[in-house]
């Protein structure tokens, strides 16, 4: 059986399925370089979980996400700009994920530009998700 955690970043893939701009280029730990014709892209990356108080057996967590686009091309900010609008917009639907999470709270915004064959850049949205589990288990 998959932890909450698991599942909750499961359902944040399917959330954000249909981001302008990515297509089907939504991935979660890919072990290869994006090539330029594989972007703008969306990268999902767990940061940290962390339980912060118990209460009658019940752990209060928070998961920490990296959502961050990656993009190629002159103006990188620019070319990133609508794909970050449409996570966000995706992302923030639904506060509960189909009522695994209490909430969602989006984070501070990094930026990311570097020198390639062309242009390149990575916008990294930070978005903290509170939700609950059992003390001695993960998966309820």
């Amino acid at each position: 059986m998959a932890t909450k955690r698991e599942t909750i970043l499961q359902a944040v893939m399917t959330a954000l399925t249909g981001t302008a701009g990515v297509g089907t280029r939504i991935y979660r730990n890919r072990s290869e370089p994006l090539a330029r014709n594989e972007t703008p892209a969306l990268m999902v990356t767990s940061e940290m979980d962390t339980p912060e108080e118990e209460v009658l057996g019940i752990h209060t967590r928070t998961l920490d996400l990296i959502l961050s686009v990656f993009v190629r091309g002159n103006s990188p900010e620019g070319l990133a700009d609508p794909v970050v609008e449409s996570m966000h917009s995706k992302i923030m639907a639904d506060h509960t994920l189909g009522g695994l999470a209490l909430d969602i709270n989006a984070g501070p915004t990094k930026f990311d530009f570097m020198e390639a064959d062309m242009p390149a850049g990575i916008v990294s949205s930070r978005y903290t998700i509170t939700y609950r589990t059992q003390v001695n288990s993960l998966t309820s």
